[in-house]
C-alpha cells in the first residue's frame, strides 16, 4: 500500500510488520505533520529479513518492529540497495547490529519511551488475570465450583521489580497503591524509587519476592537472566511475569521449574521464539514449536501475544516520536533519540 500527500516525498520509508494499526496511527501523524516533513510509505505485513529486503529497494528508510531481523547480512544488503535510515517503533534494539550500522554510516533511532504506564497496568492486569482466568473459563462452561480457584491478597505482598526504568517505575507506583511492599534490582539506581521501596540485588529479590516482574532490556548481561541458576533462590511458588523481552528467560528452565512447584504462576506476553509466531492468526495452524505447545499446557500460565503495547496512547507516542526521528534524520539535526548517526546523517 503506498501513501502519499500529494508533493515530491523527502522521504520513503518502506514500513515492515506493518499491523493495521501501525497504518493507522502513521498515517495520521503523517497527516499532521504535512508542513514539516513529506512521507511516502510503503506498507508490508511481512517482516524484514534477507527474502523481503528487496522490498525496500528504493527506499531512503526502514521501519521496523520487535521481530524485524536487522543484523549485519541484512543491514549491509539495505545500504547496498541505498536505504540510509532503520526506525524502529519500539524501545528495543536487541534486533539490530549498531555496530555494523555505524560501519555502514546509516543512521538507527528507536522510540525509547511511549506511555510506559501501557505496558505497566498491563503487567499488573497479568498479575491479576492469574486470579481468575480459570473461573472465567469454567463459568462459560457452566461450571460454578469454587475448589481450586484459591487466590491470595495483592495486599501486602513483595513484589520484585527487575528494571527500574520509566516502566519499572511505572508499575511501582501502581503497586504501591495496592499496599505491597516493594524491592528492586536494577544496576542502575533512581532516586523516584526510593520513595516507593528499596533496591537489593537480584538473589535476594528473588528470595524475598511472591511476585517477580520483569522490566529490563534484553542485553548480553541480562539474557537468560532467569535461568536454572536463579531459579533456586526464587521464593517458592512465587508468580513470575515477563512483558519485557522472552530472552530475559530461559523458557526450558522455567517449565522445569512450573513442573516442581518452584514458580506458582507465569505470566508472559513475550515468548523468545516469537518471530512468525506472534503477530499472526495460527488458528487454524499446527504449531510446530513443542516447547511453546508445553508451556501452554500449564494451568498456571497464561500467554498474550506481545500486546502490552498496544494502547491508543502508546501508539500515538510511537509515531509522533518516530516523525520526529524522520524530520531529524532528513534536516540533519541532533535526534536525542539516536542510537547510531546522532544528527549527522541525512536522508540524501
Amino acid at each position: 500500500m503506498l501513501v502519499t500527500n500529494g508533493q515530491t516525498p523527502a522521504l520513503k520509508v518502506a514500513v515492515f510488520s506493518a499491523q493495521p494499526y501501525d497504518k493507522s496511527f502513521l498515517n495520521q501523524i503523517n497527516r499532521d505533520h504535512f508542513q514539516s516533513v513529506n512521507v511516502e510509505f510503503f506498507y508490508h505485513i511481512s517482516p524484514l529479513s534477507k527474502e523481503t529486503v528487496p522490498l525496500a529497494a528504493g527506499c531512503n528508510a526502514v521501519c521496523v518492529f520487535v521481530n524485524d531481523c536487522v543484523d549485519e547480512s541484512i543491514l549491509g544488503l539495505l545500504s547496498e540497495q541505498g536505504t540510509r535510515g532503520v526506525f524502529l517503533r519500539c524501545a528495543g534494539f536487541n534486533n539490530v547490529d549498531l555496530k555494523a550500522a555505524e560501519k555502514l554510516g546509516m543512521f538507527v533511532a528507536c522510540v525509547p519511551a511511549y506511555s510506559p504506564e501501557a505496558v505497566a497496568e498491563f503487567a499488573v492486569a497479568l498479575m491479576l488475570t492469574l486470579k481468575t482466568h480459570r473461573a472465567y473459563i469454567r463459568v462459560r462452561e457452566g461450571n460454578f465450583n469454587l475448589n481450586s480457584l484459591l487466590g491470595f491478597n495483592m495486599h501486602g505482598k513483595t513484589v520484585g521489580i527487575v528494571g527500574v526504568g520509566r516502566i519499572g517505575l511505572a508499575v511501582a507506583r501502581i503497586l504501591k497503591g495496592f499496599g505491597c511492599h516493594l524491592l528492586a534490582y536494577d544496576p542502575y539506581r533512581v532516586e523516584e524509587f526510593q520513595a516507593l521501596g528499596s533496591y537489593t540485588e537480584l538473589d535476594d529479590l528473588l528470595q524475598q519476592s511472591d511476585i517477580v516482574t520483569l522490566h529490563c532490556p534484553l542485553i548480553d548481561s541480562t539474557k537468560h537472566l532467569i535461568n536454572l541458576d536463579s531459579l533456586k533462590f526464587l521464593k517458592r511458588g512465587a508468580m513470575l511475569i515477563n512483558t519485557s523481552r522472552g530472552g530475559i528467560i530461559d523458557t526450558n528452565a522455567v517449565i522445569d521449574a512450573l513442573k516442581s512447584g518452584q514458580i506458582g504462576a507465569l505470566g508472559l506476553d513475550v515468548y523468545v521464539k516469537e518471530a512468525g509466531l506472534f503477530f499472526i492468526d495460527h488458528s487454524f495452524d499446527i504449531i510446530q514449536d513443542d516447547v511453546f505447545q508445553r508451556l501452554i499446557t500449564f494451568p498456571n500460565v497464561l500467554v498474550t501475544g506481545h500486546q502490552a503495547f498496544l494502547t491508543e496512547e502508546a501508539l500515538t507516542e510511537i509515531a509522533e516520536t518516530t516523525f520526529q526521528n524522520f524530520q531529524n534524520f532528513v534536516d540533519g539535526t541532533e535526534c536525542t533519540n539516536a542510537l547510531v548517526g546522532g544528527g549527522a546523517t541525512t536522508a540524501k
